[in-house]
């Protein structure tokens, strides 16, 4: 533990739980004090009592051969909570400004500070209580368990689409952030409970730096910095690990020489990606970094091109008070003038028609950046959004192809923020498709909320019908892996546990075990959580000691109500990611299904208007809880991939598509496809103007709805049309409720038995009858128990389930 003022070194680096925060609470000093506990707690007490008593079971059950790798990380947790507890008792004055830092909690802080060890230590008897009955289960035989498929830390490799231990799948497993300061070596931060991945930000970096890859490892004489460049060469080759190219900064000596680097740089971005100077100096950081690493373990989750990208250019936009295209340099003008003349095929007339302009020439447009929201519908928002989102994708092209120049087989994947593709907005720079073709993995930040969001304003309408917000994770993950159904995804910061927006310090065990197990089983290969933050002496880790005066106040708040402060949370990610990890292969059997029915998403549509995003996801949640694996498809998909691999396609609530998109659907409609396509859609092109061409069956089959045709019609045209691909497993639901809450996916195995996943994510317990479709009896097995069920049960509330049915 150090004690030291950290204030601006760390800057504008380190904002890494905004995308979330925008809070501004006034600086606080912290002053760790440490007062002596008097007496041991009798929760503590309690605690330990337990321990010994689980020690002693555990004593019997590997007499008897059983696996007890579950209790060896629910002993590890409860002892570093403990210890936790007590640091936190000694320390209240710590405490006290952790929670203060976050304005959520800030004005019970005094009260958060004084009742959080004991808090700490009755969920350590909580999981403990948990733990010695399952176990007692195990010894008497009432249940079996299958043994723990561990990570390989040292070993495992990335495969074609699949992450590889030993042979079999394998979903590793850590947090994006760890114990800044601990050592890489240290086995009390690195190990198999809170997960074992190197990477480049072990250490406590200066301002704009925060990884080992980041701007300022070239100097101005061209030759690199190797002092700094030790922070990556240092990295041990024991462990698989993943990279980052920290972008965030641009040295002194660039600007120097680039008055305009920093014009249009954004949240996480510091300079200018249309710059030939920042695009040189980057060129040569990715070529050297790349020769330096080439083979090395800690490469093996890929390189992460960026932490969570986006140009923000719209007017009164809240990542304005961070710079963010608050104006744009000559190069990205002119860049975008070159657009332009390509995308018109240099008629002049129709653009100055389109924006009711009067350019003498291309060399001559002009536009007000950030610009004006008003505009949105209008020609000039759609070529400005359009080209904004092109320009980014070329700058990751650019980075990619300079890492492929010195290491063909480098993997890479960016950290790309859900809300770019879930959110109604556009204006960001983000193509989420084509970012996911680009790269070698698909990368994300996907996240969650167990209980209401925490900001005044902020919708938690979800909570009406359901246990936690799973829309936003289920229905980004069946859009990447339709984009990318090949490719290895990586949650390279996931914020299931804790956001800017939300956390609940009493946030429930069921959530955590739903919610890794939902992303798990709809694409997620590894994650790295945010964040852990403790010392292993209990103290928070360097960074977070001291008077905090972060750029983003969000950080600085972070800590309070985490899981770092939750032993009942963190336990239950790594028990979860043990169980998921010993179902792997179920797991990717499940995953690779067909997806027979598929949701028409157009990128012009999305620009164009301010609500397509929530009305399809309506669509999406009616079409969710069908024991049916969900897909997209886009122009790019039905160009590029076997138009077979799905059934029908369904065109709802697309007015705006280029005529690209239009020609992609009536190929799929030549080649036998099945359009089912409401009144509204492909009226316009993506500037408005009317289209005259319509839809022709041709080969395939065309469903033009009514105009009055709802959601709930589109539903049943849709099951209708696949229902030679509805599964053989039948699925009764019975929550109280007039909706459906409980999602279900099944595959038949060689034997003839099925292999049978049920979530139920609603508030209420769900009765549940579960049949085969021919009528015929079958026998039920709990393949986490190995023991058998009826068909008749109920599942709880976040319940998981893994069931193996077999026809009598």
């Amino acid at each position: 533990m150090k004690h030291h003022l950290l204030g601006a070194s760390i800057a504008s680096a380190l904002i890494l739980s905004l995308g979330c925060s925008q809070s501004t609470e006034p600086k606080q000093v912290l002053e760790i004090a440490t007062e002596k506990v008097e007496s041991v707690s009798p929760l503590e007490q309690q605690a330990k009592a337990k321990l010994d008593k689980l020690k002693g079971m555990m004593d019997e059950a590997r007499s008897k051969k059983i696996d007890v790798t579950r209790e060896e990380t629910l002993v590890w947790f409860s002892e570093q909570f403990i210890k936790f507890a007590n640091w936190d008792e000694a320390n209240p004055k710590a405490i006290e400004a952790a929670f203060g830092y976050e304005r959520y909690y800030a004005a019970d802080k005094v009260e958060l500070a004084a009742s959080l060890p004991d808090f700490e230590r009755q969920k350590v008897n909580e999981i403990l209580d948990k733990g010695i009955t399952v176990l007692a289960q195990v010894l008497r035989g009432d249940i079996k368990r299958r043994p723990v498929n561990k990570v390989d830390w040292q070993g495992t490799k990335a495969g074609d689409n699949m992450f590889v231990s030993n042979g079999k799948p394998i979903f590793p497993y850590d947090y994006f952030s760890k114990s800044v300061g601990q050592p890489l070596t240290n086995t009390d931060v690195y190990n198999d409970h809170l997960g074992a991945l190197y990477h480049g930000g072990e250490n406590l970096y200066p301002v704009d730096h925060d990884r080992a890859i980041n701007s300022f490892l070239l100097k101005e004489d061209g030759t690199f910095d190797e002092e700094l460049m030790k922070e990556l060469t240092d990295i041990p080759d024991t462990n698989i690990g993943f990279l980052y190219y920290w972008i965030m900064g641009i040295p002194e000596w660039v600007e120097k020489q680039e008055p305009e680097v920093r014009k249009g740089r954004s949240l996480f971005t510091g300079f200018d990606i249309d710059n030939p100077l920042a695009r040189d100096l980057w060129g040569k950081i990715i070529r050297r970094t790349g020769e330096l690493t080439k083979g090395k373990k800690v490469t093996e989750l890929g390189f992460v091109l960026a932490n969570e990208p986006h140009w923000f250019a719209e007017k009164d936009f809240w990542t304005a008070r961070f710079d963010e295209m608050t104006s744009i340099s000559s190069y990205t003008l002119n860049n975008f003038r070159t657009w332009l003349n390509d995308k018109y095929e240099g008629d002049l007339a129709q653009l100055n028609a389109n924006w009711r302009a009067d350019f003498a020439s291309f060399d001559d447009v002009t536009i007000d950046i950030p610009i004006d929201p008003a505009l949105q519908g209008q020609p000039i928002w759609f070529d400005w959004s359009r080209y904004n989102m092109d320009r980014s994708t070329n700058w990751f092209a650019f980075m990619q192809n300079q890492l492929h120049s010195v290491n063909p087989d480098a993997d890479t994947h960016i950290k790309i923020m859900p809300r770019m593709f879930m959110d109604n907005v556009r204006s960001g720079g983000i193509d989420t498709e084509a970012l996911a073709e680009l790269t070698t993995m698909v990368g994300h930040d996907a996240k969650s909320f167990g209980s209401k969001n925490i900001r005044p304003g902020k919708s938690s309408k979800w909570m009406e019908k359901y246990a936690y917000y799973w829309g936003y994770v289920a229905m980004f993950h069946d859009f990447m892996e339709s984009v990318a159904p090949n490719k290895i995804n990586v949650n390279s910061e996931s914020h299931f546990l804790s956001s800017g927006q939300w956390r609940d310090l009493d946030t429930r065990p069921s959530y955590v075990r739903s919610v890794y197990w939902l992303a798990t089983l709809l694409g997620m290969d590894a994650n790295t959580g945010w964040f852990w933050a403790r010392d292993p002496d209990g103290s928070p880790e360097d960074r977070l000691e001291g008077e905090l005066d972060f750029f983003d106040p969000g950080l600085a708040g972070a800590y309070a109500g985490s899981n770092n402060m939750q032993p009942q949370v963190t336990n239950e990610v790594t028990q979860v990611m043990f169980d998921l990890n010993s179902f792997s292969e179920e797991i990717i059997e499940l995953r690779e299904q067909p997806r027979p029915l598929r949701l028409f998403y157009s990128e012009t549509t999305a620009i164009n208007t301010d609500d397509y995003m929530t009305k399809g996801y309506k669509l999406y949640e009616e079409l969710f809880f069908e024991g049916l694996p969900l897909g997209f498809v886009t122009k790019n998909i039905i160009e590029k991939q076997d138009n077979s691999a799905w059934d029908t396609v369904i065109v709802y609530n697309n007015p705006n598509v280029s005529d690209a998109e239009f020609a992609a659907l009536q190929s799929y409609l030549e080649q036998g496809g099945t359009v089912i396509l409401d009144t509204k859609s492909l009226q316009f092109n993506e500037y408005g103007q009317i289209r005259k061409q319509s839809l022709k069956a041709s080969k395939g089959k065309l469903i033009a709805l009514e105009a009055e045709a709802d959601i709930a019609k589109i539903k049943q045209v849709a099951l209708a049309e696949i229902a030679d691909s509805m599964p053989d497993i039948l699925l009764k639901e019975d929550n109280g409720e007039p909706f459906k809450t409980t999602t279900w996916r099944t595959i038949k195995q060689p034997d003839g038995s099925y292999l049978v996943n049920i979530l139920n994510v609603g508030r209420n317990v769900a009765k549940l009858e579960l049949s085969l479709a021919n009528g015929k009896p079958a026998i039920l097995t709990n393949m986490m128990t190995s023991n058998p069920i009826n068909s008749h049960f109920e599942l709880e509330s976040e319940g998981v389930l893994l069931l193996k049915v077999s026809p009598q």
